[in-house]
């Protein structure tokens, strides 16, 4: 199957790239830096998912995972939301072979704790996934979210450095753990291509941080 990421040049991108190539996919990555993953079966794309026009012409697209976004930026709700709109129109559009689309939106999405515009941008990706799964669920494509809580990636440094930070974390996480990206990985190709039933929905997977005992971290 064809799988296109987005954001796939490091963290969740990357370790969904070498996890679809490990079982056999071709893998279209798209993102702002040069390539973090090699393969015969991997493409990389440079473009801004905030420019429509800068997407590649892909046709036959079976996977789509809308992962490339933005923390405490300027533009937070056109990389995250607008960004994800721009590239799952484009690639469901006339698409026969589509089988899945999926959301990384974020624990915060669920529990309204975050920067602002990050809270909204990923709110809204939440509303519309559920628009595109009515409208694809006549095709038999699923379409679903993730709100992740905390993942060990660059992104998240800022408060994985800080000890004081981190041990505030562990103090509120009932799991007293954060993902791995490789983890995420798992739940992204079972959402995608094992997954034929459930569509419409987020799923919140966040070490029961935000749902069991919700608190917001960051440096100050």
């Amino acid at each position: 199957m064809k799988i296109l990421i987005t954001g796939a040049s490091g963290g969740i991108g990357a370790a969904c790239a070498k996890k679809f190539l490990s079982l056999g996919h071709e893998v279209h990555g798209i993102d702002l830096l040069p390539a973090a993953v090699e393969g015969k079966n991997y493409f990389h794309h440079i473009a801004d998912v905030k420019d429509a026009a800068s997407l590649p012409d892909l046709e036959n697209v079976a996977v789509i995972f809308n992962n490339a976004g933005t923390q405490n930026s300027e533009d937070d709700i056109g990389n995250n939301l607008k960004g994800a709109i721009n590239v799952t129109e484009k690639y469901i559009r006339n698409n026969g072979s589509l089988v899945s689309v999926l959301f990384n939106a974020s624990a915060s999405a669920v529990s309204g704790q975050e920067f602002p515009e990050y809270v909204a941008s990923k709110s809204g990706l939440l509303g519309y996934m559920r628009n595109c799964a009515i409208r694809l669920a006549p095709a038999g494509a699923t379409c679903n979210a993730v709100s992740l809580g905390g993942v060990k990636t660059a992104l998240n440094a800022p408060v994985m450095d800080d000890a004081k930070c981190w041990e505030r974390i562990m103090e509120v996480t009932p799991l007293k753990r954060w993902m791995e990206p490789e983890e995420v990985a798992e739940w992204v190709v079972f959402l995608t291509l094992t997954n034929k039933a459930m569509s419409g929905q987020n799923l919140l997977i966040d070490n029961g941080e935000k749902d069991l005992n919700p608190t917001f971290v960051w440096p100050e």
